[in-house]
């Protein structure tokens, strides 16, 4: 009978929302009035819980577009999965989806988020690999992790130890994959090696030091000058960074004199732009290759002459969901294995702030940066 109000009142909401019977593999059947609730458990007797989830029905500032809603519960077929989300986070591609800027984004009506951690809460008939308990992770990203379950196709999902931590769980399949991507996949680095990257605050930039570091690989960091560069200097250090320079600390003829024993990088890491790109081609060797992976400073790339001529460098770009569209699914689930066992075994790790769902907008306006500088926020469910 509570399931049968559960509907109905869905309904209700459904009808208020024409739009959100359409939303993308939310559901591929309508809601179901009490009167066919008994036909459906004819057929079968797995029904989703109704979810709570954040939609945004247009592109638009994500403050502004974005809300907390009920969705109807959702037949299970029987190659179906319904997992009850445990965490999700807020990455800088959710925002610009929902901005409507992101190359790839779900047609709207949506739910916010790509990335996350759940565990198995029903399984369909015909589901063998997973069951009631399992943690598992979208394999490859897939929207719509803003909500406490979702239901979708075996297929989609990649089973995990339930042993790695939740938050670190929800947040290992787009910034630790482009780090270590970034590391393997342009230039040959050997124990000794050096590397150089601007930007080394940021998520991958934390990642990088310590994949680097497990590989006996060097790495020199720039980082803005503002309040608490000391400090953040000494958290890098800390992870296994080798060298840590503030961008006016490189304001110098020649930046290699502050090398010390250090090789010449070979790889450069690029994810601002504007000056701080051309600070890390100044490290670089003849021969080596900066990638670039972001551009938070919107300002662009300018390259010298010299840089081309006399030291032959390459200029290449990275995006992840590129390289995981290219590859095969089991490579890219062995890798988030691989990422994970760094996890449990102390070699990886960065901070995080774990926000109760319930508190999403102010997460959302911490991640916007309209409450100052904060880590990155994980939505628990």
């Amino acid at each position: 009978m509570a399931l049968a109000k559960a509907i109905v009142s869905s309904r209700t909401l459904a009808k208020s929302l024409p739009l959100l019977s359409h939303l993308p593999k939310l559901s591929d059947a309508p809601p179901y009035s009490a009167r066919t609730l008994g036909v459906i458990r004819a057929f079968s007797a797995l029904v989703s819980p109704p979810a709570k989830a954040v939609v945004y029905e247009q592109h638009g500032p994500p403050d502004s577009v974005t809300r907390v809603i009920e969705l109807p519960p959702v037949l299970v077929k029987e190659n179906d999965v319904c997992i009850r989300m445990l965490a999700a986070p807020i990455n800088p591609s959710d925002i610009n989806s929902i901005e409507g800027v992101y190359p790839v984004r779900p047609q709207v009506p949506a739910v916010g988020g790509r990335e996350g951690v759940g565990k198995v809460h029903l399984v369909g008939t015909a589901v063998k690999d997973l069951s009631p308990g399992d943690w598992v992770i979208p394999s490859p990203l897939s929207f719509g992790t803003w909500q406490t379950y979702i239901v979708k196709d075996q297929s989609v999902w990649q089973k995990i130890d339930n042993d790695s931590p939740m938050e670190y769980a929800a947040t290992i399949s787009i910034n630790p994959p482009t780090a270590l991507r970034m590391l393997e996949d342009f230039t040959s680095l050997e124990p000794g090696d050096s590397i150089v990257q601007n930007g080394a605050t940021s998520m991958v930039g934390r990642c990088v030091i310590q994949i680097a570091k497990s590989r006996g690989i060097r790495s020199i960091n720039i980082i803005r000058d503002r309040a608490g560069s000391d400090e953040a200097k000494d958290t890098l250090k800390k992870l296994g960074a080798e060298e840590v320079f503030t961008e006016s600390q490189l304001e110098v003829k020649n930046v290699k004199s502050l090398l010390g024993d250090l090789e010449e990088p070979a790889l450069g890491l690029n994810c601002v732009g504007g000056n701080a790109a051309s600070l890390v081609m100044k490290f670089l060797r003849w021969g080596g290759t900066m990638v670039t992976y972001g551009g938070m400073s919107k300002k662009p790339i300018t390259v010298s002459t010299s840089s081309f001529i006399f030291k032959d460098l390459a200029l290449r770009g990275f995006w992840l969901h590129k390289w995981m569209s290219s590859n095969d699914v089991g490579e890219s689930r062995r890798m988030i294995d691989h990422l994970l066992g760094l996890v449990r075994g102390g070699k990886l790790k960065y901070e995080m702030e774990l926000v109760p769902f319930s508190d999403f907008h102010i997460a959302l306006d911490k991640s916007l940066g309209k409450l100052g500088s904060h880590p990155k926020q994980v939505l628990k469910f």
